[in-house]
């Protein structure tokens, strides 16, 4: 048997699919852009990082992959974006609601203003309701299709993020129940993605670490899976997989990705990862 034959292809899950990835230029939707690419997808990268939105296309290619100049919280730019992309792909399979923020650190309710809150809710949380009803629109009448939201661990335990962004995405989960509900008659999946920590730029500023690898190691001795560490690729991987046929069947499920964290004693966790804070 020659060698080349034990060389085969990877199936192509997303083989014919159009993607509408949005925060899509770095980090988790960077990561989930190039594994979509891997598997036969086209994909609108969208953001307002335009250098690394830019740089992306480069790498993979014009044929497979556009950038596009979008705020989520504008409902216009989400909107020229999503027909943008069935003016140059035909159709949108996929959307991925990825982009979030932080907002500023802060650690007591009574450091809250609106300022913060308001902020952190556009993107998150408006920015998702966009997303939604723009890929609905142009799925429905196809009667088929998938929407994916990145939560947070968050959403099954507390105390770990500023409370503007745990509340932004157990909202999110919550639109993402609802509006599943509404959809399914019309074949259209909706699910979350919820990881724990990854060492992502947006964690690295929560954390106070400018060090990937430093930060990396923090949320390693926290976490309660060892020998593995979630990063990008792996919260990729889960994306891939309620998205595509291997999941025909799922909606209305939060994903949770954290190694069982959600069932351990996390105050314990909370002190490894932030010694110093209440003390």
């Amino acid at each position: 048997m020659a060698s080349s034959s034990l060389q085969s292809p990877i199936a192509k899950k997303l083989e014919g699919k159009v993607a509408f990835i949005t925060g899509g230029a770095s980090g988790i939707g960077a990561a989930t852009t190039r594994l979509f690419v891997q598997h036969g997808a086209k994909v609108t990268i969208a953001d307002i990082q335009d250098n690394l939105g830019t740089s992306l296309v480069h790498e993979i290619g014009t044929e497979k992959a556009i950038f596009i100049h979008c705020n989520v919280a504008i409902e216009s730019d989400v909107q020229n974006a999503v027909d943008a992309t069935i003016e140059k792909f035909g159709k949108l399979d996929i959307m991925f609601s990825n982009a979030g923020v932080l907002g500023k650190p802060i650690s007591s309710i009574l450091e809250v203003d609106y300022d913060i809150i308001k902020t952190v809710f556009d993107v998150n949380i408006i920015g998702a309701f966009f997303c939604a009803k723009h890929a609905a629109r142009v799925m429905i009448p196809f009667k088929k299709g998938s929407i994916i939201f990145t939560a947070s661990v968050a959403t099954v335990v507390s105390g770990l993020v500023p409370h503007a962004y745990a509340a932004s995405k157990c909202a999110v989960l919550g639109l993402s129940k609802n509006i599943g509900v509404e959809l399914g008659k019309y074949g259209i999946k909706v699910n979350c993605v919820s990881p724990y920590y990854v060492g992502t730029p947006l964690a690295l500023n929560m954390l106070g670490i400018a060090d990937r690898e430093m930060a990396d190691k923090w949320i390693a001795e926290a976490g309660n899976l060892k020998g593995a560490l979630l990063n990008e690729e792996e919260v990729a991987k889960a994306v891939l997989y309620l998205v595509s046929d291997d999941s025909k069947y799922v909606s209305g499920m939060n994903l949770v990705l954290d190694g069982g964290f959600s069932t351990t004693n996390v105050a314990l966790a909370y002190n490894k990862l932030f010694p110093s804070d209440h003390q």
